[in-house]
């Protein structure tokens, strides 16, 4: 009995010993503690919730390999050991950053894509915006930040020329971007925004992955593998064009051919221009998708276009003397890129382009006979070091071989320049917490024409202040080689430099979008001349600023099928660079621009309508008639666009759009004679559009097994 009673007494014993005390307090960083946190040992049903102070406690009889999890929304899920003895922890759980919630750096970048939730414009906009004809820069030119300048079609960016602004595909350089143009008048984008899934448009402050863009980089990302196989017909006024698509296992291919000729339209609608023959080009098309494992794809795409045309410029001085101009240009570039997810933390990617462009143009008995040779290849290496931490490094190298040959009475004159840009660069994205991010990058590079060497920083911020709202803040340094023209002449020409400050609002929510920024953008080391052909009178000492503030909201909740956005922008800027005699206003800045933009799908009549407004205060020009260097200031810019897609059928779209409804005269600038006349004036005349307004009809037809597919996205 004894003895039974010993045994007994021993369970009871080991019963109660077996019984182990967990208890503790969870906290956030700060030290404030974490209400209704839920902390339970792995595989078992043991476990309490956090009281007000962030305080649990609880018993378990488990004793083998014990792992506590405490796990709370928003939060990173805590795992600790725990020892077989009374256990009093302190657990501190760090924020959980995730796509959703996380802060994004939005200083100086517009993002567009189908993927990225907090877009602001998508790839889609760009072909339904009225007055954009189908252009990305003309879509772009909607947005903040840019400057109307009709007489190129190219993206001005806050008191930078067209030049200033480059772009990128797939992360690779695109040399010589626009397609040829009589002399003032707007050139095109060579690139359909069809092929692209996104894009980021960024005003300034950008990576440091993307140099020699003093303004601005146009970052596009072509499309991926496609699951469709489709072919369409495109009938319009201005020519025609055939695409086709093919999905297969693993991989996709397209091609589009397209050959314009404007002959018959200049032959309805009347034009400002003298004609001869009016532009006609073929362009090609081709890309390839493959998927070479789950997380890799490789990518090829090839644009081939040749163009001409031939017109008569009356002489300023003598309007009843004409003078044949003559303009041809064949293009070919050549895309390459490929990523690769190495494992959960490395990830690498890379390509490379080609860019071939031969261009001929005369005016009498002047010539310029150019070709250009550029490559770009790049190598990226991406490291995920936590959901907190990223990190990039990257190298790359530019290529531009120019020969040009200038032709006039006296002879030819040959030259030549071969520029390699070496670089490489760092970057790394921390997220502080969910509402805190920072960007920080260096930019090294090499040019060897001019042995220059430039270390440029790159710093980009953004605070949220509330569930819908953020504020950013970014610097940079941008260098850029000078023009094309002044590196012929002085090969040793010295690289321009800008610095970039920028101060961001934005505002997101189901569907409203508001942005507010204010920049200051200082400009260091331009080019000044007396005489583009006299290397003795360059100078790399100029200088300038543009500051000003931008103004975006777009809203497509509000009104049932409706989407609208208002952009303003106001800039202050002076340079004093190439031929200037002191710091003026650039001829291309106007200090207001607007943009409205509207576009509503009308169910009973199966359209979608857009209409455009875009206003533009006065640009500056020099009157070769007044003492006062570019003192005259054209009229305000108005435009009002419309257009409309019609859904015949569930693969037949008619398309019409108009530009410049009321056929206003807008004035870009004037030109005036080489010399006086007998009375001491220069002539002169107005730089206006090639035509009161331009006309477009279209009818767009698309064959595939699905029914659901049109170009209707594309218009």
């Amino acid at each position: 009995m004894k003895t039974l009673l010993t045994f007994i007494l021993s369970l009871g014993i080991l019963a109660a010993n077996a019984q182990l005390n967990i208890s503790g307090v969870v906290t956030e960083k700060s030290g404030e503690p974490l209400l209704g946190v839920n902390v339970y040992l792995k595989g078992t049903y043991d476990g309490a919730t956090t009281d007000i102070d962030g305080k649990f406690s609880f018993e378990t009889s488990e004793t083998d390999s014990l792992v506590l999890i405490a796990s709370f929304i928003g939060f990173r899920e805590a795992v600790l050991p725990i020892e077989s003895k009374g256990q009093d922890l302190n657990i501190v759980l760090k924020e959980e950053v995730s796509v959703l919630n996380a802060v994004v750096i939005t200083a100086g970048s517009f993002n567009a894509s189908d993927e990225n939730k907090r877009e602001v414009m998508k790839p889609l906009d760009i072909v339904t915006t009225a007055g954009a004809t189908a252009d990305i820069p003309g879509a772009l030119n909607t947005l903040p930040g840019t400057q109307t300048v009709g007489e190129t079609g190219r993206l001005f960016v806050r008191g930078g020329d067209g030049r200033e602004t480059k772009t990128f595909i797939d992360g690779m350089l695109v040399h010589s971007e626009y397609g040829p143009s009589a002399p003032n008048t707007p050139s095109r984008s060579r690139f359909s925004p069809f092929m692209f899934k996104g894009m980021s448009f960024s005003t300034g402050g950008y990576s440091a992955e993307y140099g020699q863009a003093l303004s601005s980089a146009l970052i596009l990302q072509s499309k991926d593998v496609t699951e469709n196989n489709r072919a369409d017909i495109s009938l319009m006024s201005v020519g025609a064009d055939v695409s086709a698509t093919r999905a297969f296992s693993n991989g996709s291919l397209a091609g589009k051919i397209q050959y314009t000729n404007l002959e018959p339209y200049f032959q309805l609608a009347p034009q400002n221009l003298k004609w001869d023959k009016a532009p006609a080009g073929l362009d090609g098309n081709f890309a390839y998708r493959l998927k070479t494992s789950k997380t890799g794809l490789l990518k090829f795409y090839t644009n081939l276009s040749s163009s001409r045309m031939e017109l008569f410029e009356a002489d300023i001085a003598n309007p009843e003397v004409d003078h044949a101009v003559n303009v041809s240009n064949d293009y070919g570039h050549f895309n390459a890129s490929y990523r690769e997810l190495i494992n959960e933390k490395w990830g690498i990617r890379g390509g490379f382009s080609l860019t071939h462009s031969k261009d001929f143009a005369s005016l009498a008995e002047n010539s310029r006979d150019q070709k250009l040779n550029g490559g770009h290849v790049k190598v990226v290496a991406d490291y995920q070091h936590s959901d907190r931490i990223a990190i990039l490094l990257g190298g790359e190298m530019f290529q531009r071989n120019l020969d040009q040959i200038l032709t006039d009475a006296s002879g030819s004159f040959v030259q030549d320049f071969d520029e390699r840009i070496s670089a490489s660069f760092a970057e790394t994205e921390a997220f502080v917490s969910s509402a805190l991010a920072f960007k920080a990058g260096l930019r090294f590079e090499h040019n060897n024409l001019n042995d220059q060497k430039t270390v440029t920083p790159r710093f980009s911020t953004a605070y949220k202040t509330g569930t819908n709202s953020q504020i950013s803040l970014a610097y940079g340094q941008f260098y850029q080689a000078p023009q094309n023209q002044v590196i012929l002449t002085d090969q040793e020409a010295r690289s321009e430099m800008a610095q970039h400050y920028i101060a961001n609002y934005q505002w997101i929510k189901d569907g409203l979008s508001f942005r507010i920024e204010a920049y200051e953008k200082q400009y260091d080391d331009l080019t000044r001349y007396s005489n583009v052909y006299d290397p003795s009178t360059f100078l790399f000492d100029g200088h300038g600023y543009a500051r000003g503030l931008d103004l975006f909201w777009r809203d497509n909740k509000t009104f049932k099928s409706m989407d609208y956005w208002v952009s303003y922008s106001f800039i202050q800027t002076k340079r004093n660079h190439r031929d200037f005699p002191g710091s003026y206003t650039p001829s291309f800045a106007s200090s207001h621009n607007f943009s409205f933009v509207m576009k509503k799908f009308i169910d009973d009549i199966k359209s979608q309508i857009g209409v455009t407004y875009s206003f533009a205060s006065g640009r500056p020009y020099n009157d070769l008639n007044s003492e006062e260097y570019l003192g005259g200031k054209t009229p305000a810019y108005h435009d009002l666009s419309f257009n409309v897609s019609y859904l015949y059928s569930s693969q037949v779209i008619i398309h019409a759009m108009v530009n410049n409804v009321l056929g206003i005269n807008n004035i870009f600038g004037y030109e005036f004679a080489d010399q006086p006349n007998e009375a001491g004036i220069y002539a002169s005349r107005a730089i206006t559009p090639p035509a009161p307004r331009f006309i477009f009809l279209g009818v767009f037809i698309t064959l595939s097994k699905n029914k659901g597919i049109n170009q209707l996205p594309n218009l």
